[in-house]
């Protein structure tokens, strides 16, 4: 089973270092960020299973940085425990109101703080990454990295396998070039956004058969859309 990996996003190297420690020897794999600049670019390009975010932090705050993320569809979902010396109350109302899904005040007992994310992680359904999608004749299964059309399997390269694994999982809404390159290549890597449109060519191309690249469609001017709907339903 792959272990879950864990996004440590605080400014002290030394807090960052202990629960990167107390992470590990409970089997997690662990991910560092100092501020929410970086914090965002491997959120982003890595896709954590979970973010222990730390409120207080030089220039973009913790709390605006989680704002940010649960505004973002591709990042809404992603479960974040704040870490804090803010331990009123009123605090953990408006942090628990910004989108947070658990809070714990420093000091902390890494035990404790180990048990909440055993807790956070449990309640997200972890079949939902790893569970086949099927759309009219298109069958695409992300565990044995297989993509077919009426049984047969498609042609194409890893970067189209990526693309359309986004597509699937983010179907009926239109993204831009630069959101597609920021989820399917990363935000750290420096192409081209005209880059996209060559890949979805590619990608076209592969779903050909039995008419399956219709529903890639082109929005003029904002970008691209998966959709089952015929255009102008």
């Amino acid at each position: 089973m792959t272990e879950a990996t864990v996004l440590i996003v605080d400014d002290e190297p030394a807090i960052r270092d202990m629960v990167d420690i107390a992470l590990n020897t409970a089997g997690f794999e662990c991910l560092q960020a100092a501020n929410a600049g970086e914090a965002h670019a491997v959120i982003i390009d890595k896709t954590p299973d979970l973010v222990l975010l730390d409120w207080m932090m030089p220039g973009t705050s913790g709390l605006e940085l989680l704002r940010r993320l649960r505004r973002d569809e591709l990042t809404a979902k992603i479960p974040i425990i704040m870490l804090t010396a803010k331990a009123e109350e009123d605090n953990m109302v408006q942090c628990l109101n910004s989108g947070a899904d658990d809070y714990i005040s420093k000091p902390f007992s890494p035990r404790e703080l180990v048990a909440r994310i055993h807790a956070l992680l449990r309640r997200k359904d972890p079949a939902d990454a790893d569970q086949a999608i099927e759309v009219d004749q298109l069958h695409y299964d992300p565990v044995s990295h297989h993509a077919t059309i009426e049984g047969k399997p498609i042609a194409m390269g890893p970067t189209e396998f990526r693309l359309l694994g986004f597509f699937l999982t983010h179907q009926e809404r239109v993204y831009s070039r630069g959101q597609i390159l920021d989820h399917v290549w990363g935000s750290n890597t420096y192409v081209d956004e005209r880059t996209v449109d060559v890949h979805i060519k590619r990608l076209r191309n592969a779903l050909s058969l039995a008419d399956q690249a219709r529903f890639i469609q082109t929005v003029r001017g904002a970008g691209y859309r998966f959709s089952q709907k015929l255009v102008g339903e």
